[in-house]
């Protein structure tokens, strides 16, 4: 999985009607306006500190970023841009957007600062590893293809994935700042088969046409709170990412924006939908946020 990953980002801009998937900044700029509200709300109510950046881990094109900080500079926040992206395409379609960005292939390379920080659909591309009867579940090739080496009930885990946020949370409790991980999966651990493939906007097997597809993972929330658990941090309750934006005022910018562009009005009001309709997004995707315990919780959180 990280192999294929790997592969798969360095070489394509995956995003889009042309490419394989599209996220949610990509759908509608209140997303990533409502993503920098938060941020710039959770900094003032911090103290302003002005040795804060803003850091994204696995930007995309670099949308969110620049639809947050139009908002976060309008707030007073002048810090400087630091995004998490291994991926030399990547990285272009970000520098276009982004200009005045600082890159870094780890979290473990960001500066010893205080954050505000966003990770959407970051996690649910780490790899994970299978586990059957106690077994760990690999992939060898049968007839000329790849295939797994075992079937039967499934359970699920992600080093990777619990490191990411380990480290996260660290440079937290050292440094201060909050975080918001923002991604599709369940509330709680539970067995089963989550690996997916998606090419063309279509699912597709995982193993055929290694590299060539976006390989993902349902993220486990529960898992994820507890490697985010570290003396000096603050792990806020998942909440549904449909509610979230709703508590945040989506509704509000979505009629702003349809009053200043009427023709859009249409379009716009299906952008929130997808974003927050429990048959859409709404549910699926989730949110929860980090917070050094001398930073403000997030708003839009349960207390």
């Amino acid at each position: 999985m990280e192999a294929c990953n790997s592969y798969y980002y360095a070489t394509r801009d995956p995003l889009g009607r042309g490419g394989d998937f599209t996220t949610a900044p990509e759908i509608s700029q209140m997303f990533g306006e409502l993503v920098g509200a938060a941020l710039a709300d959770c900094w003032q109510r911090s103290g302003s500190p002005a040795d804060t950046i803003y850091a994204e881990l696995g930007p995309g094109r670099g949308t969110l970023a620049a639809d947050a900080l139009r908002v976060l500079r309008k707030s007073g926040f002048e810090g400087p841009v630091h995004l998490v992206e291994t991926s030399p395409a990547m990285r272009a379609e970000q520098a276009r957007r982004v200009p005045d960005a600082t890159w870094h292939d780890s979290i473990a390379e960001l500066p010893p600062a205080p954050l505000l920080l966003a990770a959407n659909e970051f996690l649910d591309a780490l790899p994970v590893r299978q586990w059957i009867a106690g077994t760990e579940r690999g992939v060898t090739i049968a007839r000329d293809r790849l295939a797994f080496t075992a079937e039967g009930d499934i359970r699920e885990d992600s080093p990777a994935r619990d490191s990411a946020v380990a480290a996260l949370s660290s440079h937290l409790a050292r440094h201060g700042g909050c975080a918001l991980i923002i991604d599709y999966g369940h509330a709680h651990s539970a067995p089963g088969d989550t690996l997916q493939a998606v090419r063309g906007h279509a699912f597709a097997d995982p193993l055929a046409d290694p590299g060539e597809a976006d390989l993902t993972a349902h993220v486990d929330f529960e898992a994820v709170t507890r490697a985010a658990r570290a003396p000096g941090v603050q792990v806020t309750l998942f909440v549904p990412q449909g509610t979230w934006l709703e508590r945040l005022g989506i509704a509000a910018r979505c009629a702003a924006l349809a009053a200043a562009h009427p023709h859009r009005a249409a379009e716009l009001a299906a952008a929130r939908a997808r974003l927050c309709d429990g048959a859409q997004m709404g549910e699926l995707f989730k949110l929860i946020a980090l917070h050094s315990i001398n930073w403000a919780r997030p708003a839009g959180f349960a207390p």
